[in-house]
């Protein structure tokens, strides 16, 4: 009878470690000793192989180069180690393609950003060639502090479904949700030469492996997410609270400012996105607001403008004010186009401008290289802290910050045009609204969660 129940427990025990085995099951895509299984595309930069680990080498008058992998991956856990010089840029390329009839065969895709200077994106993910910044990590300082510099860094990509997620020395840095290109090759970046980059400088790659079956995705964790798809909640974004605030379909929990139900005039749906048309000589000012009122939270929304447009979206929104019961009046994040439309030069210091707190507070301008042109998508985020500390993001960078009902909030608003409403922007809690300024502006996934 015991010796059944040890040869029981034994099988088990091998049962077990099988089930881990073939979970855990990678495979090597360096052999330590040859470029085996890879190729060289693009730029003419060196790639060697040294004490077991794959060396490239910068090369002037020379464009990135890519040593890639001869075969395609999908789905996929990757990890490798890396170091790098201090002054040089880099990255690995994921889900990448190379094609004659685009850019002559130009390297574009995802790239997982290797960044050694003090801006600290390392872990951000970059579409070369293509869509430019995806994921920039300033808004996840923890990730931000992830990478070491002058030593080696272990890199992990888990591109599963539209998910794709970065991890440098086991901390979250990237959170992405996109599904342009769903499977490609993968590659190591030596960047052309630029900046204080020089010829000779190095970036070194080691135990690279790759996991393509029985895959586990990291736990969910506090990482924002930066999700492109339309209209759609994430693992991620669900676990940390958030919501749709429009369901892609229709208006449903939204209504006119100062009335019980939505404008006949200007909104409308049109492939699961919010779109106030430009005036046809009806009266401006049908803003829409949510049925719910929101205190502490975290607002994200896209938005795409078109030539010289004016929108806005306010938050905390009293009903209560007077604004002859048509636009409705609360803190607004500027939505501008800045070159065309009057309005940014108006105000003051440029607080009126793209992504400002309206008529109190200046957007940050270094911003400028990173705003979308007209006709693309920019992502907003507000954030309101329970501490009343509040903050503008725009693709990525922190614009605007400042605390609500503190004596310098209180002085600005004394010097704006909302001087006569008393209490302005300082209620518990209040409406989301969309602004019909006259112009041609779209909105889509727009969500919130509550802070608290």
């Amino acid at each position: 009878m015991k010796k059944s129940i040890l040869t029981l427990v034994l099988l088990l025990s091998i049962s077990s470690f099988a089930s881990f085995a073939q979970k855990e099951k990678w495979t090597s895509l360096f052999d330590g000793k040859t470029l085996k299984g890879w190729k060289q595309l693009n730029g003419k930069a060196k790639y060697t192989v040294e004490n077991g680990e794959i060396v490239g080498s910068t090369v002037a008058n020379t464009p990135n180069s890519f040593l890639c992998t001869e075969q395609d991956y999908g789905d996929f856990i990757f990890e490798l180690d890396l170091k790098v010089d201090d002054a040089m840029n880099s990255g690995v390329q994921f889900r990448s393609l190379s094609k004659p009839d685009y850019q002559d065969g130009r390297v574009h895709g995802y790239q997982m950003e290797v960044d050694p200077t003090d801006r600290a994106w390392s872990g951000g993910i970059y579409d070369e060639a293509r869509r430019e910044w995806l994921y920039i990590p300033n808004i996840n300082p923890e990730g931000k502090k992830a990478f070491k510099k002058g030593d080696w860094n272990r890199y992990r990509i888990e591109a599963i479904g539209s998910t794709i997620r970065t991890f440098i020395n086991g901390i979250p840095v990237s959170y992405l949700v996109d599904d342009m290109t769903a499977k490609g090759f993968i590659a190591l970046q030596v960047h052309g030469i630029y900046a204080d980059m020089k010829e000779g400088m190095k970036i070194r790659w080691k135990n690279i492996r790759i996991q393509t079956e029985n895959l586990k995705p990291s736990p969910t964790d506090a990482t924002p997410v930066v999700n492109l798809l339309l209209n759609n909640l994430s693992e991620q974004e669900k676990a940390q609270g958030f919501k749709l605030l429009f369901n892609g379909k229709d208006f449903t929990g939204w209504r006119g400012v100062h009335q019980d139900k939505m404008p006949t005039a200007h909104w409308k749906v049109v492939d699961g996105q919010i779109n106030v048309s430009p005036s046809d000589g009806s009266e401006t000012g049908n803003d829409i607001v949510t049925n719910e009122q929101f205190g502490a939270f975290e607002l994200t929304f896209q938005f795409k403008l078109t030539e010289g447009a004016n929108s806005g979206v306010k938050y905390f929104v009293n009903e209560e004010f007077d604004s002859n019961g048509k636009s409705g009046i609360g803190l607004e994040f500027q939505v501008l186009d800045d070159e065309k439309h009057p309005d940014a030069k108006m105000g003051a210091v440029g607080n009126r401008t793209l992504g400002s707190l309206y008529d109190l507070i200046p957007s940050y301008k270094q911003t400028k290289r990173f705003t979308k042109k007209i006709g693309e998508w920019n992502e907003g985020r507000v954030i309101v802290y329970p501490n009343n500390i509040v903050q503008h993001w725009l693709n990525g960078f922190k614009v605007v910050e400042y605390e609500r009902k503190s004596n310098i909030f209180d002085a600005l608003v004394a010097r704006s045009k909302y001087e006569k409403y008393k209490g302005f922007g300082a209620a518990d809690k209040g409406n989301i609204l969309l602004q019909d300024h006259g112009n041609d502006v779209t909105f889509k996934n727009i969500k919130i969660r509550e802070l608290k």
